[in-house]
Parts: C-alpha cells; sequence; structure tokens
C-alpha cells in the first residue's frame, strides 16, 4: 500500500515507517521539521516538508492517491500544553481536522492513530482498561481526546476506518533509530545521558508513592512491539468504525527499576537526586492490554526493560548529542 506517514520524522513515526518500508508498503513522510529530525527519514521514503496547520499542506500531498495514513504529528509535552494550551489545541486539534477533511476529499480511507493513555488522568481502575472514565488532567491528553472524538465522529459520518492506539510509555530503539527531543522528558534516555555525563543527575520525582519502592510505576513497552501494532492496525481497520486499543506491556516498572537496569546495562553507577512529586503524577499507570491481544493478535516481543534500556543505549553511545550531533 501507498501510505503517508505524518510526523515520519520523530522518534516514533520514522521507526513504523521504517518497519512499513521493510514490509513492503510504499512510504511518504509528512513532516514539518519542527521537532523531528530529516536524518531520521529513510532514503527509501520520500519527505515532504509540510504543516498539517495549514490545510493545504495534507491535501495537496494526498490528492496522489493513498490507501491510508498514520498520523504521529503532534506536540507531546504535558508541561508545555499547560503553559501553551493554545500550541496543543491548533496543532493537535485543528492540524488533524486538517488532516481528516483532506483525507475525505482525496479518498484516504484508512488511518491509524497515535493516542495516548494520557486521556484517562488519574484513573480509579489500575491496569487500566480501554472502558475506564476519560478525564485528561492537562491540555495535551485533552487534546488527544477531543481528536479520538473527532476520528468517531468522521468514522460514522464519512465511512472512515480508523484505529487509535494509546500508548504508555516508549522506549528502546531500532534500526539505528532513537529518541532525540529537545527538551527530553522521558525516564529511560535521560537516565542514560546521566550515564554518558551529558546530564549531572536522574531527579526521582517522589520517593513516597504507594508502590514497591515509593517511586511511579509506569508501563513500558518496546519501539518494536509498538511498530508491530501499527502494521496489525492498519490490517484490522473496518469502514465506518473507530477501533480504539490500549498498547503497553500489562506490567509495570518503577523509577527505581529502570534506574538499576541501566545500571546493570551500562556498568555505571548512576547519579540520582531525590525531588518532591511533580502535581498530577500518579502512582501507577499500567494497561490493560487484554483487548488488543484478543482482536488484533498483538503480544509483546520484548517485555523486558532491560532489553528497551539496552537497545537505546545503543542508540545513545552513538549518538550522544543526538542526530544533528
Amino acid at each position: 500500500m501507498k501510505l503517508l506517514v505524518t510526523g515520519g520524522a520523530g522518534y516514533i513515526g520514522s521507526i513504523v515507517g521504517r518497519q512499513l518500508v521493510d514490509a513492503g508498503h510504499e512510504v511518504v513522510v509528512l513532516d514539518n521539521l519542527e521537532r523531528g529530525h530529516r536524518q531520521a527519514v529513510g532514503a527509501d521514503m520520500r519527505l515532504v516538508q509540510g504543516d498539517l496547520r495549514d490545510p493545504d499542506a495534507p491535501r495537496s500531498v494526498l490528492a496522489e492517491g493513498f490507501a491510508g495514513v498514520l498520523h504521529f504529528a503532534a506536540f507531546a509535552l504535558v508541561g508545555e500544553s499547560v503553559e501553551h494550551p493554545e500550541r496543543y489545541y491548533r496543532t493537535n486539534v485543528v492540524g488533524t481536522l486538517n488532516l481528516l477533511e483532506a483525507m475525505r476529499e482525496t479518498g484516504a480511507a484508512r488511518l491509524v492513530f497515535s493516542s495516548t493513555c494520557a486521556v484517562y488522568g488519574e484513573p480509579d481502575e489500575v491496569p487500566i482498561p480501554e472502558t475506564v472514565e476519560t478525564r485528561p488532567t492537562n491540555p495535551y491528553g485533552a487534546s488527544k481526546l477531543a481528536v479520538d472524538r473527532m476520528i468517531s465522529d468522521f468514522s460514522r459520518a464519512h465511512g472512515l476506518s480508523a484505529v487509535s492506539l494509546r500508548y504508555f510509555n516508549v522506549a528502546g530503539a531500532s534500526h539505528g533509530l532513537g529518541e532525540d527531543h529537545e527538551p527530553e522528558t522521558h525516564l529511560i534516555p535521560n537516565v542514560l545521558r546521566a550515564a554518558m555525563g551529558v546530564n549531572p543527575v536522574v531527579k526521582i520525582f517522589g520517593t513516597d508513592y504507594p508502590t514497591r519502592d515509593g517511586t511511579a510505576v509506569r508501563d513500558y513497552i518496546h519501539i518494536d512491539d509498538l511498530s508491530a501494532a501499527h502494521l496489525l492496525a492498519l490490517d484490522h481497520t473496518r469502514a465506518g468504525e473507530h477501533q480504539i486499543f490500549n498498547l503497553g506491556n500489562g506490567s509495570g516498572f518503577s523509577v527505581r527499576e529502570v534506574i538499576a537496569a541501566a545500571g546493570e546495562v551500562t556498568g555505571i553507577d548512576i547519579p540520582t537526586e531525590e525531588a518532591p512529586r511533580r502535581p498530577g503524577d500518579p502512582p501507577m499507570l499500567v494497561a490493560a492490554g487484554d483487548r488488543i491481544r484478543a482482536e488484533l493478535g498483538w503480544k509483546p516481543e520484548k517485555p523486558s526493560v532491560a532489553g528497551m534500556v539496552a537497545d537505546a543505549w545503543k542508540f545513545a553511545q552513538a549518538h550522544p548529542h543526538g542526530y544533528s550531533g
């Protein structure tokens, strides 16, 4: 199939794009390179530099004719979304509306959307099923939930075939591609930056949670397992339906456990600094993955956090200052 990957110069989009090409698909990447990296786009993919906030950008590229779209283009920093909610609604919501309208006009019938567990906020039920109440606690989560609802409406009204995958914590590296964000807010790359001396310490935000070691527990999924879920989702879209699946390992690792795993992988005693809890950080976020396993036949093949850290460490050593360095 000929597929458009929006945000395909970013961490997740670039690796999913790589797996799509390896599976025999033709991939075109649409990215404004505001937060993505040209170096992450393979030579066997075509990069179109464009911005979804401009309605003409998705319309002009989709006019070539595409079977479907995998949509990763978004802003994804919780703190920034609190300070500048307008950026998140304009980019994540309005940008996606422009994309959906262009898909309807040009006949691109399939969509796989990069959603997030942030739509659940601080859930009462853990592990978290797709049926739990959605009550996001920040504009980032609220913008993604608005997009999920918009996709549902487009599916009912216009016959769109869509799947939303609500990620938990994505980690690891693949095909020489990995995380390079500025600022970097994810735990594993920050732990590895401390191991390399790029950052002085790793801050542990909260040590008094009601968890097994007092630090917050999160569900980590290897980027290869996440990519595989996208390919399955693409094949399981159904006309006029919007399916939603949580995407995680179904088990959690604490902050201290991740740091310990990184110490074992790198052989370095990683310096840490305890800090107060961050407002709104729940003690535990773990996915209930029964639905995606039953309906798509997906299961994680790389569930070990040490394995995720080891792959991320290879990328970090090859790119200690990111792609540009």
